[in-house]
């Protein structure tokens, strides 16, 4: 299990910090845009080396979700999470990781 998480981390950082260009940074948050399906097109074309098909497109269906922008949102709003300054920047991207590597952690735990 232990294996196939890090194996997952390592595709989702290359493709998230590595593969994004700011074109794909910029327009991913929109559902319509082409920007936030080839986001997600590459994240599952790094999960299907690592995990099996299903769980390779739950991963990348999860990550175009997330990277909307909504769930982490409505999140925030439920729990009053509110930062603000120069801090709010840092806590949505700290929280928005979070998020994909608690999914990649089910993912391994469903694989094994």
């Amino acid at each position: 299990m232990a294996e196939l998480f890090i194996k997952g981390l390592i595709v989702h950082l290359v493709v998230d910090f590595f593969l994004q260009s700011d074109w794909l940074s910029e327009n991913k948050k929109q559902i319509g845009h082409p920007a936030s399906w080839l986001h997600s097109a590459l994240h599952l074309l790094g999960y299907l080396l690592v995990f099996s098909l299903p769980i390779a497109i739950g991963l990348a269906l999860s990550h175009l979700v997330l990277d909307v922008r909504r769930p982490l949102v409505w999140w925030r709003k439920l729990f009053s999470q509110n930062p603000q300054g120069e801090d709010a920047r840092t806590f949505y991207l700290l929280q928005d990781q979070a998020a994909h590597v608690i999914l990649l952690g089910v993912a391994a735990l469903l694989s094994s």
